[in-house]
């Protein structure tokens, strides 16, 4: 089975660069037409400029793709919208958004500035709700949309230092999750990747031998997969040095208790059951939550 772009319209956020780069050559080398999106700063979020973009452009066409530029930051929804706008109005529609863009403001909790975690989240998350929601209208109405959200490592599983990005990359997927329901009726899948990858905002943080290892291009096959026709849905790919999984936010079966005043007290003491991890789920909604403890509440009163 091939999977190819040929007529779809693509939107990479963040894509003068690193893995962005790389997702937007590798969705205009099968045939996508891409806009490429890049606020051209710092990994910081400091500076801008449209040439990195348009560098990304200029290779794309010279390998006989198509694209166009586009400086617009993604914290920005009404240039965001402008954004979507030139493609719509380039190419008539938009297939597929790659909410790629992002930054890092590292340090530990204790030392880290309120604004420096209120930029990671402005950009990552609000960034990725202004794209979403200025795509949304015309999937919707053409019935066919691929969104990729970008989680992280950091977000599902934590990492020193990246409080406010690990923060950014768990409401991503969060966001997923909910997205992916609403949007199932109009042929809207939503997945997230969780990119193992080796970018200038990694560069400096592991070894020179494993940064080698880590080519962004070893990650780009699971986008091309959740930007497909056959993309799965709901789904966090986590992708790296050429291996793929899936992560899953699971739940265990539990313990009922009841409850009663020594409540507190009978679960410290069953912690050990509440955690094990036999027959834990993954619930299809919000609802499974609810729907297994009201179950175990039932068959309690029962017995």
């Amino acid at each position: 089975m091939s999977i190819d772009f040929q007529g779809r319209v693509a939107i990479v956020t963040g894509a003068g660069g690193g893995l962005g780069k790389q997702h937007a050559l590798a969705l205009a080398k099968r045939g996508a037409k891409v806009l490429v999106n890049d606020l051209g700063g710092n990994v910081h979020g400091e500076g801008g400029s449209v040439s990195a973009a348009q560098a990304v452009v200029d290779e794309i066409i010279k390998a006989g793709g198509e694209a166009i530029a586009n400086g617009a930051s993604v914290t920005d929804y009404e240039a965001v919208q402008a954004m979507v706008k030139q493609a719509t109005d380039a190419w008539g529609r938009v297939d597929i958004l790659v909410n790629n863009a992002g930054i890092l403001r590292d340090k530990s909790f204790s030392k880290m500035e309120i604004a420096d975690f209120r930029l990671v989240m402005e950009v990552h998350v609000m960034g990725a709700v202004h794209c979403t929601k200025a795509v949304w209208p015309f999937m919707q109405a053409q019935n066919y949309g691929r969104i990729v959200m970008t989680t992280s490592s950091s977000g599902l599983y934590g990492n020193f230092g990246q409080a406010n990005y690990g923060a950014a990359k768990m409401a991503l997927a969060g966001m997923m999750q909910t997205l992916a329901i609403e949007g199932e009726k109009y042929n809207i899948r939503v997945n997230s990747l969780a990119p193992t990858a080796a970018t200038r905002m990694t560069e400096g943080l592991m070894p020179e031998a494993v940064f080698k290892a880590l080519e962004p291009q070893a990650v780009v096959p699971a986008m091309l997969v959740m930007a497909c026709e056959d993309a799965p849905n709901r789904t966090i790919i986590c992708a790296g040095a050429g291996s793929f999984e899936v992560a899953n936010i699971t739940l265990t079966q539990g313990v009922y208790l009841g409850i009663s005043d020594d409540t507190p007290e009978q679960l410290l003491a069953a912690m050990s059951q509440v955690k094990d991890r036999q027959g834990e789920l993954v619930p299809g909604s919000g609802s499974g939550q609810g729907s297994l403890e009201v179950g175990k509440a039932m068959a309690a009163h029962k017995a």
